[in-house]
């Protein structure tokens, strides 16, 4: 596994220098910040990357708006009371993508969300406060208790709401591979323990975020 360093000068002569390169890379919020954004926001961006999944984002992105109001903006204490004629009438509603394990996904996880928010103060807080050496195992929570968050969707959902982050996309795999970090996409509980120990050696020797190293693995490729 070469030191980051070397990575990142990969990275920089890819993308036209290290200016370029850190123009392109994204900064999470302070956790401050994270515990302060409201359930409502943690439910609707599942519920976007949910429906995204398989999806043409184009399509999801259009219906939003209309999304939204069909869901009651998210509010996960209604909509985790949802009963069999609200399922019917999202189920009849042209504004979303009418698809029936995605709606009950959306209900589920908002069951989810209040569970975590009354055990922490708020599902923001209850993220904000995972330490990233062990981000794996905040994407194992997400995948074994939330609906239809396991692997990428989950880490999606992660990164859009700015929580410090990895993705494990097919070009951050590819420098995975390449490194001897690992043989193939990690999914095994072992490859995934590998997978964050490699960033952890990374974070140790760049100082850099989670957000920042996986960023630049993408950019290496």
């Amino acid at each position: 596994m070469r030191d980051f360093a070397e990575i990142y000068e990969i990275a920089a002569d890819r993308k036209g220098g290290p200016d370029a390169l850190e123009r392109r890379l994204s900064t999470p919020l302070t956790p401050v910040q994270l515990a302060a954004t409201g359930d409502d926001r943690w439910l609707a961006a599942m519920a976007k990357c949910l429906f995204q999944a398989g999806f043409n984002w184009q399509v999801i992105d259009a219906k939003w708006p209309g999304m939204e109001d069909a869901f009651e903006h998210f509010d996960p204490h209604r909509v985790a009371a949802y009963h069999d004629d609200d399922i019917d009438r999202l189920l009849a509603d042209r504004r979303i993508v009418r698809n029936g394990a995605k709606v009950m996904a959306v209900i589920e996880n908002a069951r989810f969300i209040r569970q975590i928010a009354g055990e922490h103060g708020g599902f923001g807080a209850f993220v904000a406060n995972w330490p990233g050496e062990s981000y794996d195992a905040l994407l194992s929570v997400l995948s074994k208790q939330g609906a239809r968050l396991g692997s990428v969707t989950g880490q999606r959902v992660l990164r859009s709401m700015g929580k410090d982050s990895y993705i494990l996309s097919p070009d951050v795999v590819a420098r995975l591979i390449a490194e001897g970090v690992v043989d193939k996409p990690p999914t095994s509980k072992r490859d995934l323990a590998a997978t964050q120990a490699a960033f952890n050696a990374w974070a140790e020797q760049s100082g850099r975020s989670l957000t920042h190293i996986s960023q630049i693995l993408a950019y290496s490729v």
